[in-house]
């Protein structure tokens, strides 16, 4: 968690809080080894019961043994050491979430066998063992990561204490039901309407990691490198799970290759939750998942949707050997995780489908994208990768663009310097000395220096340690150097450093021919080695962590001829870069403007994508009044319909690159050029998606969809509506929904608003009606309204994890009234695990108003001009 706003606090109280959230922690002196667990749920009254065995080691002589357990009613509980039975007495302290057994004999230090009988909820907070419904059936199922096996079972729930399991499970009959091994026995009985299924034994694993699940599933099959592989579904949504089953076959035998070290489970399952709160979770050999994340209809599937399911899939099975095998000692660590498994997932699915240039998508400004990543961590309120985190409120903050994307960027630039095969074998080194073990960050790049024989233990410490990111500003190179000095950069020009960072920075310079020569800035300013020719480019491949100033020489002639001197991810860093210091007013929002220009006739999806994602912030939080809108519209129509023109109509055999391009210009024209000609035929389009999905190109008719909905009727509401309450297809449902949210009609986007608290909808797709009107400058007010004077209703909607995306999404104000009044709001109204996303949108929004008062004026000169 980011400590920061705590450290602004008195020392004495940051003492007391820092003691109070360590206390959180489990003592060392019992250490699991085996558990055996049966469980019986109860799908009709959401409740279930429990049988646990544990084997315990007793460190040393103690007549009390503490573990986790939250929401559990205790029955009988004894331990067994010597051959003496001993019975226990339980105290519980809710708010640690743990509980003591306590013994009238001393336990002997050594092998001791906890015996517990208990019960539980089958609770609607999907985590722990909860309750997923559909519309005729009721499904047992877990989500345990971070803290919430202690739901379930009584355990020693922290991710050092790893140990083997053995699960039974009592299911109705007929039911299925699926843990992380294979099933061993499937017995009728206890009762009648009952039938038993016994698991094989896991390997060592932490308990966050355990799955069960008991339901009406279907299941189709699969294999790879004799690996057998199931994706299970609800009745009727097998077939849109065929996707997913090619994709893992492949994964499967690409990570067995690249890593080095087999799949060790003796079968892999990958299931669609209709109820689940994250996109997907990791479970040794039982991944559990969101429908849209795992299911889709390639006949009706944009590119974006193949390729979210594809990167899902492959970074949950990246975390088998990274979590799994190799967990980390801590939560602190938690970037060992996840951004290991956000960066390998791109070059699983890469390798899978290269015609997606996966890679130009990283370095972009999407969803931990390395633009977008670097953009978030340039904020006052950031953190390190590698921070402190006791409590579950804080562990759950800890999920966030910096422990996935930043993380993955950082290896991405780590990766590029070592080069990919060295690298590979540094990964292989640190998995092969832990596995079925923990590890630590130390214990990752002294694997790395190992292998490479290259400085990386201080690169990856300087980029863990340090929170945000450089500034390197590059002098005019001369005679094969040039001289670098390095600072922290921040978007917002108004906040300066308190203290000097220096990072040790791999810096890798453009050759001919794509080439690239690397050298490492170890000091706070250093001359380095150069290319004595140009083009003169601080950031080959487009993968390095820090943003760069160049004088003014180099950069024009670097965007003289953009097209030719850069490869696409290198001009999307270019795009990014600039950005960036538009917003750190070190360039005007003309001069960004310029560039777009210059690369408007790129056939790379993703390079106008990233130079186009710039102009709704140009327009809604720069510009002053319509008439500098109505200024960039036309530019934008000017700029790109021609090149919309001459892509022409869409084509059967239109590459993935084609679709999105032509999905984005449209867009661009659309919705910042506020073409008629676009938004006439995306009513069209939009309609016809949703009455026959598979007569038009999806890609651009979802583009088309969403422009028709902003300027939408209550017809086309309706037939929204319809589709989400009606479509067995689990993304169409989902695009349905989140368009009802993107009406501007003020009597729609109040039925939006009222559609979400109705009980129609699912808590974890509640979020995005709220989401959708607070992105668009037309209607956040009105959003924002409704959300203060309907906030009872509104909060019961929340999950954890969704509660923190809300209060990220009020940054998007750009007032410091409006900001005072959220601020206030969320202080009388607390949303749990939100800490972080509170102080990120206040920072959000000081940053908006000194962008306008910056850029504002430079907007006006150049609406002037047009």
């Amino acid at each position: 968690m980011n400590v920061s706003g705590l450290r602004r606090m008195a020392p004495c109280l940051f003492a007391i809080l820092a003691v109070a959230a360590w206390g959180q922690r489990l003592p060392q002196t019992v250490a699991p080894e085996h558990y055996t667990l049966k469980l019986t749920p109860d799908l009709n009254n959401a409740t279930f019961t429990g049988e646990e065995s544990i084997d315990v080691l007793v460190k040393q002589p103690s007549n009390e043994i503490t573990l986790n357990a939250l929401e559990i009613r205790f029955g009988k509980v004894t331990a067994t050491a010597n051959g003496q039975e001993l019975p226990a007495t339980v105290t519980e302290d809710t708010a640690k979430q743990q509980v003591t057994f306590h013994f009238s004999h001393t336990l002997p230090a050594g092998p001791v066998a906890l015996k517990i009988d208990y019960s539980g909820i089958l609770n609607n907070e999907l985590r722990g063992f909860y309750l997923s419904k559909t519309a005729t059936q009721r499904l047992a199922v877990t989500q345990f990561e971070p803290t919430d096996a202690r739901r379930a079972f009584p355990s020693f729930d922290e991710p050092a204490f790893k140990a083997t399991f053995s699960v039974t499970l009592i299911a109705p009959k007929g039911d299925m039901a699926i843990s992380n091994t294979n099933a061993v026995s499937d017995m009728p009985g206890p009762g009648a309407d009952e039938h038993t299924v016994r698991f094989a034994t896991t390997p060592k694993m932490s308990t966050y990691l355990v799955a069960f699940l008991v339901g009406d599933f279907e299941c189709i099959s699969g294999e790879s490198d004799g690996t057998p592989i199931r994706v299970c579904a609800t009745p009727g949504k097998t077939q849109y799970a065929h996707f997913a089953l090619s994709g893992a076959e492949f994964f499967l035998h690409y990570y067995d290759q690249y890593f080095g070290i087999k799949y060790p489970m003796p079968k892999l399952d990958l299931i669609g939750i209709p109820d689940f709160e994250a996109g997907a979770m990791e479970n040794f050999g039982a991944i559990t998942f969101r429908e849209t994340a795992l299911l889709v209809n390639p006949k009706t599937a944009t590119v974006d949707e193949e390729k979210h399911v594809a990167i899902d899939v492959a970074h949950e099975m990246a975390h088998q050997w990274f979590g799994d095998m190799v967990t980390m000692q801590w939560w602190n660590n938690i970037w060992l995780n996840e951004g290991f498994a956000t960066w390998m997932e791109s070059k699983a699915a890469g390798a899978w489908k290269p015609e997606w240039r996966l890679e130009q998508d990283n370095a972009g400004n999407g969803f931990f994208g390395l633009n977008g990543t670097l953009n978030y961590d340039a904020q006052r309120i950031t953190r390190p990768i590698r921070a402190e985190a006791n409590t579950p409120d804080q562990i759950n903050q800890m999920f966030d663009a910096i422990s996935y994307g930043k993380a993955a960027a950082v290896l991405a630039m780590t990766e590029n310097y070592e080069t990919p095969e060295t690298f590979r074998r540094g990964v292989h080194r640190y998995l092969e000395a832990h596995l079925f073990s923990n590890a630590t960050a130390e214990d990752f790049w002294n694997a790395q220096a190992a292998a490479s024989h290259l400085p990386v233990d201080k690169i990856l410490e300087s980029f863990v340690a340090e929170p945000g990111e450089p500034m390197l500003t590059f002098g005019e190179p001369s005679h094969g150097k040039v001289q670098v000095s390095q600072k922290r950069f921040y978007l917002n020009p108004t906040i300066e450093a308190k203290t000097q960072q220096t990072w040790t920075v791999p810096v890798c310079f453009g050759e001919p021919n794509h080439q690239q020569r690397c050298d490492v800035l170890r000091s706070a300013e250093q001359a380095l080695a150069a290319p004595e020719t140009p083009p003169f480019f601080p950031d080959a491949g487009g993968v390095g962590y820090y943003r760069y100033s160049l004088p003014e020489s180099v950069y024009h002639t670097l965007t003289a001829d953009v097209e030719t001197q850069l490869t696409p991810t290198e001009r999307i860093s270019l795009l990014g870069n600039e950005w960036a210091e538009v917003h750190a007013d070190k360039a005007s929002v003309g001069d960004y403007l310029d560039l777009v220009s210059a690369v408007k006739d790129d056939r790379n999806a993703a390079v106008i994508g990233e130079a186009v994602a710039p102009l709704g912030t140009i327009a809604n939080s720069i510009a002053s009044d319509e008439q500098e809108r109505a200024a960039l519209a036309a530019w934008v129509r000017k700029t790109f319909k021609p090149v919309w023109d001459k892509l022409g109509a869409p084509s059967a055999t239109d590459s993935p690159n084609q679709k999105d391009l032509r999905a984005t210009l449209f867009g661009v024209l659309g919705f910042e050029g506020e073409d008629p000609d676009a938004i006439a035929q995306a009513k069209k389009l939009g309609s016809e998606y949703f009455s026959n999905p598979g007569s038009v190109d999806p890609t651009l008719a979802q583009t088309a969809a969403a422009l028709a909905a902003i300027h939408g009727d209550a017809a086309y509401f309706d037939q929204l509506q319809h589709v989400y309450e009606t479509s067995n297809n689990p993304q169409i449902k989902e695009v349905a929904l989140g368009l009802m949210s993107a009406f501007r009609d003020p009597a729609l986007e109040q039925r939006s608003l009222e559609y979400a608290i109705s009980g129609k909808v699912r808590n974890q797709d509640a979020i995005f009606e709220f989401l959708g009107p607070l992105e668009q400058r037309q209607t956040r007010d009105a959003a924002w309204n409704f959300i203060e004077q309907n906030w009872d209703q509104v909060q019961k909607q929340l999950t954890t994890s969704m509660g923190g995306y809300l209060v990220g999404a009020t940054g998007v104000f750009c007032s410091e009234q409006k900001k005072q009044e959220v601020v206030s709001f969320f202080k009388a109204h607390p949303v749990p695990a939100s800490s972080d996303a509170l102080q990120r949108a206040e920072d959000s929004m000081d940053e908006c108003v000194q962008l306008r008062s910056a850029q504002g004026p430079n907007l006006e000169k150049w609406a002037a001009r047009q």
